[in-house]
């Protein structure tokens, strides 16, 4: 069906024709590229790769090829089994690696699986090395090392126990405050491996947790992309179990959306701001998002004294930002908060314990807190690609019929009105191009983003 080799790795669908799809023989060859990108940085030793996965069906087969093939590769092995996108991460910077391997498709549907490729600090790899990877990838012989040569796995350990300990550490995570609220939770994992972490991080915070398709087994209940329209299930529990709240993440744990009280959405763009909200009420500064995401954190960034930036899509570009104007706080509007306190990636757990210390300290409902921040309303829309389109000219077209709009062209087209905006780009992982909008209703914001989808078509024409 589909294989996608992007600087964040390489995402596909199982099985079918070698270079067409996700097969073992693309595994091995990307994953020999990845090593030897990483062996080069390392001297008089041999290089160490912590390796984890989601639970999607194909999770195992493809962790297995992928541990082979480090160890074939002259590269030594921490493996952490089924492991959240964060947690992968963490191991890399705390078990002082040199790298690591996340096998998981995020949101992507069952049949899709990928590699996530992570550098020393549990980061992303940069555009520039991605590009390296994909170079080394395309040669056609490899030379391995001999028999004395070759890794070894240094442990299998589970690491969400740690992940979750050194989350309730953080001085801004008030634990005890939260378990005398005893909050009714209930949680969406997709049966993924947060049905494994989820439930175990609010029980450690005193909540009462009503379990919705948190059996692992990799068999999605829903599609696994957490948006309202894939989470009546979880809307109707929350109600008729009169919880106080319900948490829903994606299969690797990166994303995380919140159901109000009544049922209702809190809305994922507004799980950053909240968070974020909290963090800049004791500690003023600086914040970032990718330019997809809402205008509510610059609003609540500058009600509380700081800087708002924008970055292009991708976490990589998130934390770069970040990092460089010194962000107390930032992430992505489709529910990744990154908090440089723990480490900088998109974390659902630190997402988590952080909105629900605020929730205490404000005293307040969901529907109470969400009623405190700016009211956007985002349309997200899509076009199927087809070979014959050219996505650098149609967005050309549009920018130059928009120039004497506010345009951000840093990572496809953004277009700022006075209270709307619509971001066009081309998707890293599928074949589309997104069309993402938000206005002051939801009825200008889907009447903008048929607008722009109508102009599309007509320049494709």
């Amino acid at each position: 069906m589909t294989l996608i080799k992007s600087i964040s790795g390489i995402r596909g669908t199982i099985g079918g024709p070698a270079g067409e799809n996700l097969t073992p023989h693309d595994v091995v060859k990307f994953t020999t590229a990845y090593v030897r990108l990483i062996s080069d940085r390392v001297v008089n030793r041999r290089p160490v790769i912590v390796v984890g996965r989601d639970a999607r069906l194909s999770g195992q087969l493809v962790s297995d090829l992928v541990e082979g093939t480090l160890l074939a590769s002259g590269a030594d092995v921490i493996n952490v089994g089924l492991c959240t996108t964060p947690g992968t991460e963490m191991a890399v910077i705390t078990k002082h690696a040199d790298g690591g391997i996340i096998i998981t498709a995020s949101h992507n549907p069952w049949q899709w699986n990928a590699l996530k490729l992570l550098n020393a600090d549990g980061e992303f790899l940069s555009a520039a090395e991605g590009q390296q990877v994909l170079a080394l990838s395309g040669e056609e012989s490899f030379d391995y090392p001999a028999i004395d040569g070759i890794g070894r796995v240094l442990s299998r350990e589970d690491y969400n126990d740690e992940h979750i300990r050194r989350v309730l550490a953080l001085p801004m995570v008030d634990v005890e405050a939260v378990r005398r609220r005893h909050y009714k939770v209930v949680v969406d994992a997709v049966n993924s491996v947060g049905g494994v972490v989820m439930p175990k991080l609010l029980r450690e915070l005193g909540c009462e947790v009503v379990e919705l398709n948190c059996e692992p087994t990799g068999e999605f209940a829903h599609n696994p992309e957490p948006l309202p329209e894939h989470l009546r299930g979880i809307s109707e529990a929350v109600v008729r179990e009169k919880a106080d709240l319900g948490v829903v993440v994606d299969p690797d744990v990166d994303r995380l959306a919140f159901v109000s009280e009544d049922g209702t959405m809190f809305g994922e763009e507004y799980t950053l701001v909240s968070v974020a909200d909290y963090i800049l009420s004791e500690h003023p500064g600086n914040t970032v998002s990718n330019l997809s995401s809402t205008r509510a954190l610059r609003d609540v960034t500058e009600r509380r004294g700081g800087r708002y930036y924008a970055s292009a899509v991708g976490e990589v570009n998130v934390t770069t930002k970040m990092k460089e104007v010194g962000a107390v706080i930032g992430g992505e509007g489709n529910g990744g908060v990154i908090y440089p306190e723990l480490h900088y990636g998109r974390d659902a757990l630190v997402g988590t314990a952080l909105f629900l210390t605020w929730l205490t300290r404000r005293g307040m409902t969901l529907t109470q807190l969400r009623a405190t921040y700016p009211a956007y309303y985002a349309s997200k829309n899509r076009i199927e690609l087809t070979p014959e389109i050219d996505v650098d000219k149609v967005l050309r077209e549009v920018k130059e019929r928009y120039s004497n709009e506010k345009v951000n062209d840093i990572d496809g087209v953004k277009i700022d009105f006075e209270n709307s905006w619509v971001h066009l780009r081309k998707s890293n992982t599928e074949p589309i191009i997104r069309v993402y909008t938000e206005a002051r209703s939801m009825e200008e914001a889907d009447a903008l983003a048929q607008r722009f989808i109508a102009e599309i078509r007509e320049i494709c024409r």
